[in-house]
């Protein structure tokens, strides 16, 4: 095992990183060609002349997916280009049956924006470099198959997915930024709808520039690039043992190569793969294949226009207009789903804040880590359930009694509780027998309370909901046991 830093020596330098974020734009078809997109069809089957490379194919740019690239860079700030140019990107690897790859180079659709990101109530903003489009290619499989000791496998099915790459500046200073930087951005891609960011299905991939500096030196490190982290656990921790590498490296009086690394997880080590001393050259040029990318203004008010209100802004709303807490807020906008179920919810109950605790409490609890919208109980449905409360038609603990039925029947609450005859008792006449019946049944508790230890009062009140089966309206209870005591 490589040598690491003690935690005193990292506490001496600084770290500068900067993300490449690869996500797979939702189409259905491929950026250059109609094949599919989807997932998990047989090797080799989503394929045709221009996704594998073969001579005299040519590629034809797929307008959904230009749209879907514009939306991502509005959402990311990014000021989008009205001429950008698609260029070849040479290199050879199994995966590649082009042997170049179509990206963008010094003209991409977009440049120049920014995400705010908070970690631990401190904001703070991220610049985004460019976002540009590219194909993918296929896929190399090196495991799974019997004879994989000798032999790579490759799938193509993936080569000619369109891609958007989003490169940041190098604004992180730690692995904590980067895995909040990287939280931020897959919620607004998924808010957008432009990518489900599906890390399992290797549509949000990432590759991250580090180097460390003493602190207070403005100059940057050599820097070292960590390749394909698939997911942002594993982000975060490669980063924090690439950090500790480099320092030890310096602390050691040694000198960090340029390389490019790759993570492994098993021994949560990077490992370097090929050295990197200049950047590499791709001999980049035009695509003769492909005319520029031009944008007009009316196309791109037309994407302004359809872009939805993005997770930061509902963030904000939700604690300005509603009263949230900045947590609750948070969870509640976790997914486009969770936050447009929540304020279903909330318009029905006329009371967001009771809406809101159901949403986030009940409701997620049933649903066990599954999608909001497996819910079998609708928004409109809970809304009406909170609103019961409200109103004090039923008690908090006989809601919770009727959610369970709703969730395991889909009926409503107002269905259950007429078949059920859950419907909450506030006939004074009856509750005032049943609390006499009570405070007779229990003397010592009564001593207690005329003693002066009036907390005896919660007793008194759970006896009464007991016998009631929950049904009982707790204000009148508490009113009425108060008045039979004393």
């Amino acid at each position: 095992m490589a040598s690491i830093a003690t935690p005193a020596d990292i506490g001496k330098y600084e770290p500068v990183i900067g993300l490449e974020v690869h996500v797979q734009l939702a189409t259905r078809s491929k950026i250059f060609c109609s094949c599919p997109t989807s997932f998990g069809a047989e090797p080799n089957s989503n394929v045709c002349p221009v996704c594998l490379g073969l001579p005299g194919a040519l590629p034809v740019l797929n307008r959904q997916a230009v749209e879907m690239a514009m939306m991502a860079a509005l959402g990311l700030s990014c000021k989008v280009n009205p001429f950008s140019r698609f260029a070849r990107k040479n290199y050879f690897y199994p995966d590649l049956p082009k042997g170049y790859q179509i990206s963008q180079y010094d003209q991409p659709v977009a440049e120049h924006g920014a995400v705010e990101i908070s970690l631990n109530g401190t904001p703070k903003r991220v610049g985004i470099t460019r976002v540009h489009m590219e194909d993918d290619a296929g896929k190399s499989i090196h495991d799974g198959f019997k004879d994989s000791d000798r032999y790579t496998y490759v799938d193509l099915n993936r080569s000619g997915t369109p891609l958007i790459e989003i490169v940041t500046d190098p604004d992180l200073r730690s692995s904590d930024e980067a895995y909040a930087f990287l939280t931020e951005l897959k919620q607004i891609m998924q808010y957008l709808g432009v990518s489900e960011c599906d890390m399992e299905k290797g549509q949000l991939r990432c590759d991250a520039n580090v180097s460390v500096r003493p602190k207070g030196q403005e100059k940057f490190g050599t820097k070292a690039e960590v390749k394909n982290l698939n997911s942002f656990r594993f982000a975060k921790m490669a980063l924090d043992y690439e950090i500790a590498r480099q320092v030890a490296v310096i602390e050691a009086g040694g000198k960090v190569v340029q390389e490019t690394r790759s993570y492994n997880v098993a021994t949560g080590e990077t490992v370097g793969m090929r050295s990197k001393e200049h950047a590499h050259d791709y001999r980049y040029f035009p695509e003769p294949d492909l005319v520029p990318l031009r944008i007009s203004d009316e196309w791109l008010n037309r994407i302004i226009a359809r872009l939805p209100e993005l997770p930061a802004a509902r963030r904000s709303r939700f604690v300005e207009a509603y009263g949230l807490r900045e947590y609750d807020a948070q969870v509640l906008t976790a997914t486009r789903a969770i936050a447009e179920y929540f304020e279903k919810a909330a318009t029905v109950s006329g009371d967001p804040r009771m809406a809101a605790n159901w949403v986030a409490g009940d409701l997620m609890g049933a649903l066990k880590g599954r999608d909001i919208t497996e819910a079998s109980v609708s928004a409109e449905q809970l809304g009406e359930l909170a609103g019961l409360i409200v109103k004090s038609e039923i008690s908090g603990k006989l809601a919770k009694e009727i959610f369970a039925k709703m969730i395991e029947t889909g009926e409503s609450a107002r269905a259950i509780i007429d078949r059920e005859g859950l419907k909450q008792i506030s006939d004074t006449t009856a509750l005032s027998q049943i609390a006499d019946e009570v405070i007779a049944a229990n003397p010592k508790q009564v001593e207690q309370y005329k003693s002066g230890k009036t907390t005896v009062l919660g007793f008194f009140v759970g006896q009464v909901m007991k016998a009631t089966k929950g049904q009982a309206n707790p204000g009148a209870v508490n009113e009425i046991l108060r008045e039979k005591l004393q």
